[in-house]
Order: C-alpha cells, then structure tokens, then sequence
C-alpha cells in the first residue's frame, strides 16, 4: 500500500470508519458505530471478549496518535476509534440484552463527556495516542462499574 494510502487508511480508521466525520456529535456517532462491532464480539466467550476489547485499545493507541498528528490536533474531534474501544471496556461486565446495550451507551457517553475521576486527568495529562485513548477506557471502566451492579442489583448477574 502506498505511504499517502495508508495514512489515509489510518485516518478513515481512527474516524470510526467515517462515523467520527459526522458534524454534530461525532463521539457519539462513535459510540454508535461501535454497537455492531459489540454485538459481533459479545458472541465470544468471555476470554475471546476481553481479549478483542484489549487488542482494539491497544491498537487504538497508535492509530489515534497517527491520526491526530496528520489532523495536527491532539484528539481532533473526528477521532472516535477511541470511543470504540471505551464503550468495548463499558460492556465487557453488562449482562446480555438490549436495555444492557443502551444503559451502557448512556452510561459510557456520560462517563466520557463529565470525565471523573480518574478519567479528566488522563484526558489533561496523558498525550499521544494513548491520551486520546486512555481516557475512554477510564470512561468504559466507570460506566462498566455501573453496569456490573445495576446487573447484579437486577438479578441480571454479569457474564463473568
């Protein structure tokens, strides 16, 4: 593949496979580009989950920091694998079924734009692909948290 191909390759990955392009909303246009590839990995078994859910964060680190250096904006707005991999985080303790999957958008979507503790740190203090990244997964982790009692509290249980 050409050098200008697979930069432009990498750019289209990073925005969500053209879900981060979108005017308005753009992290939440993510979020929702990220619910088919949920639904697809939630298939697996629960070690086959976590491990796709880490491979997409961990790839994620690059592939954001690539994008954001030819945007030239640390986490551009179109950037959005980043939300992927953060609502990945957020499911891997949600109990199976459709209300799961839109408690934990919600969830996820508020945990990233409030950004708690420790998630506005990272955002603030951490750069490159794995700043733009590492504060999703803090994001995924709190609404994940949430995610896990709900269930419990519902008799929902958890898949792990």
């Amino acid at each position: 593949m050409a050098p200008e191909a697979a930069r432009g390759a990498v750019l289209w990955l990073a925005q969500g496979l053209g879900a981060g392009r979108v005017p308005v909303a753009p992290g939440t246009a993510g979020t929702l580009a990220a619910v088919p590839l949920y639904l697809l990995l939630a298939r697996l078994p629960d070690w086959g989950y976590l491990l796709a859910a880490a491979a997409v964060a961990l790839a994620a680190v690059p592939v954001c920091g690539a994008a954001a250096r030819r945007l030239g904006v640390h986490d551009h707005p179109s950037i959005v694998l980043d939300e992927v991999a953060g609502f990945l985080v957020a499911m891997a303790p949600a109990p199976a079924g459709w209300p799961w999957v839109v408690a934990g958008f919600v969830l996820f979507r508020i945990f990233d734009i409030v950004k708690p503790p420790p998630v506005r740190a990272a955002d603030r203090r951490v750069g490159g692909g794995l700043g733009i990244v590492l504060d999703d997964v803090l994001a995924g982790l709190w609404a994940g948290l949430c995610l896990a009692l709900a269930g419990a509290l519902a008799g929902a249980g958890s898949p792990f």
